[in-house]
């Protein structure tokens, strides 16, 4: 194999992990760091920011690659997908399933010092990765799944830090799966007629003409579990604050997708880096900046 051929391959591997496209460890990695931080009250231990942060970045590869595996003879039917890697056939099932062990086994790598509990939620994680792409050949709401499997920091994060998640650790996964719930049904109707022809069931065919008020409750319902959770632990302003740019960034979302173009869809599916960034730093706001600013 010549270094160009090396390179190639290299490149190909780097677009079935996604690597390219970022926004989607994001997504993942906001909702790990909103744990992380509630959790050890804004003061997490590097060391465990780091394993987390990376773990996030092998999974979400790992996913995309069972995902590709799973999709692999539909996305050839689809404009957005038909050119990835395995859909184009320029990556064998092979070459992908021994992508996809190699980046779980690094993950588990990492989480190896953490408490032994985190290690079954991580197995628990792994299945929900692997089995969400399979999900969208039955179940009418594979976005609430997602959100789930998205989510699964959450409860990992506060295993790793209190040994136990917890009804703080649960109530913010939900809100996480009303989050998903929201972003994905946004990427869903960006396929939604290419899915329609090959059968695959997604949230924004289920909701059918309520998907924009759909995609906007959810976000209400995100918004309105944090807003509680704040005012259990009695945060103040800045908190609310970061939920309130969250609820504008959503409310942009509202006029990028009413009228269902498919560049506005998926301008608001990359758009949620920042509704995720925007409620993270209100959290980093309310338990590094406030106690720092009482002090002058």
């Amino acid at each position: 194999m010549t270094f160009t051929e090396f390179k190639q391959r290299l490149d190909r591997y780097e677009k079935l992990m996604r690597l390219d496209k970022p926004i989607g460890t994001l997504l993942l990695l906001w909702p790990t760091l909103w744990a992380l931080w509630i959790a050890t009250q804004g003061q997490p231990h590097w060391m465990l920011v780091w394993i987390f942060a990376l773990g996030t970045l092998l999974m979400r590869s790992a996913g995309c690659v069972i995902n590709d595996y799973a999709d692999r003879d539909f996305d050839p039917h689809v404009e957005r997908t038909r050119d990835r890697p395995l859909a184009a056939r320029t990556v064998s099932t092979r070459e992908a399933l021994t992508l996809a062990a190699v980046l779980i086994g690094c993950s588990f790598l990492l989480i190896l010092p953490i408490l032994q509990r985190v290690w079954w939620l991580a197995v628990i994680a792994l299945f929900l990765a692997a089995s969400y792409p399979f999900t969208k050949r039955f179940f009418a709401l594979p976005q609430a799944y997602l959100g789930v499997a998205f989510g699964f920091g959450i409860p990992m994060s506060f295993a790793a830090v209190t040994g136990e998640v917890g009804m703080l650790g649960w109530s913010l996964l939900v809100a996480n799966i009303f989050w998903a719930l929201a972003y994905d049904t946004e990427y869903a109707m960006v396929d939604r007629e290419d899915d329609l022809k090959i059968g695959i069931r997604t949230a924004a065919i289920t909701f059918g003409s309520f998907d924009v008020a759909a995609v906007m409750i959810c976000y209400a319902a995100t918004l309105g579990i944090l807003a509680e959770i704040g005012n259990q632990l009695d945060y103040g302003k800045l908190y609310f604050a970061g939920l309130t740019v969250a609820a504008m960034v959503a409310g942009y979302h509202f006029f990028l997708i009413r009228d269902r173009g498919r560049d506005g869809c998926f301008a608001a599916f990359r758009h949620n880096k920042w509704f995720g960034a925007a409620i993270f730093a209100g959290i980093v706001a309310e338990l590094n900046l406030k106690p720092w600013l009482l002090q002058q």
